[in-house]
């Protein structure tokens, strides 16, 4: 599995639909899903785009950022 669409060479991102199925590759600019095979499934339907919106608005909404720097644990293996 190549991490570029054969298409558009356009950078895939991993999407995981269920647990006990592999995941389908996401193409950022055709927006087509693409198994492990590299064989191209389907494209991105209007609902799936909305609700990964709505997904990504709740997280926003719902994560509290203190603003201060997290520092690193020192002498810890």
């Amino acid at each position: 599995m190549t991490l570029f669409c054969k298409q558009c060479n356009g950078r895939r991102v991993p999407i995981i639909h269920a647990k006990d199925k592999p995941p389908l590759w996401l193409c950022e600019k055709c927006e087509n899903f693409a198994d492990a095979e590299d064989t191209i499934i389907g494209e991105l339907s209007k609902e799936e785009k909305d609700d990964m919106k709505k997904k990504l608005d709740d997280f926003e909404k719902n994560v509290v950022l203190t603003g201060e720097k997290l520092s690193r644990r020192k002498g810890v293996n």
